[in-house]
């Protein structure tokens, strides 16, 4: 059975080169996501929303397998934002909104979704499960630079992406978004890896 592989597949969207900003035309995308709000940091909603995202995300890769359509679980990716974007800052996080998706292939339909749930509602039942919805996200033309480092250490680099979208005479909309291409329990903060991505005008 040949495995999917949407990271390759979407070469241009999951990799990039340290600090280079490019343009990127981000094609409509289907996501497994979850809302919330405040200090992503220690946050019990923050890691249930994860869990939950994940348990869906792997009891729809089992039973698609079993279908015969096989493919590698894509990493958490996350929209932030704030009601009142000034309040957008590492020292307001209880302000912050994020809404956090792990992207699915296009043959995985509501129907499948649905059928998930229940398999992983009997199976383990996870904290926020009826919250997780199966929506698209149309982005379009992005902006988009690799991070290497702490999440914390980001300001430079968006700042740098601000700039080149000045640069390229276009304006950011829609909301600031992150590819999580590391595994923070498992690798050194200096080696996490984050696509940050901002769509333009």
């Amino acid at each position: 059975m040949a495995k999917l592989d949407l990271k390759r597949e979407l070469k241009h969207l999951y990799a990039s080169k340290r600090g280079v900003c490019v343009l990127v035309d981000v094609p409509p995308q289907q996501f497994l996501m979850l809302d919330g709000q405040g200090d992503p940091n220690g946050s019990d909603a923050f890691q249930d929303a994860c869990g939950a995202l994940y348990g869906m995300s792997y009891t729809l890769k089992f039973a698609m397998k079993a279908t015969g359509q096989d493919y590698g679980v894509m990493p958490l990716e996350g929209l932030w934002w704030a009601d009142d974007m000034a309040s957008f800052s590492l020292d307001r996080r209880g302000e912050w909104r994020w809404r956090l998706m792990i992207l699915q292939p296009d043959f995985v339909t509501a129907e499948d979704v649905a059928a998930a749930r229940e398999q992983l509602r009997k199976k383990k039942d996870p904290p926020l499960l009826d919250d997780v919805r199966f929506e698209r996200l149309e982005e379009g033309l992005s902006a988009h630079v690799l991070h290497v480092g702490p999440y914390a250490d980001e300001g430079p680099t968006i700042e740098a992406l601000h700039q080149f979208i000045a640069d390229q005479g276009r304006k950011p909309r829609g909301k600031h978004h992150e590819v999580y291409l590391g595994d923070p329990r498992r690798t050194a903060p200096e080696k996490l890896k984050t696509v940050i991505r901002q769509p333009v005008q």
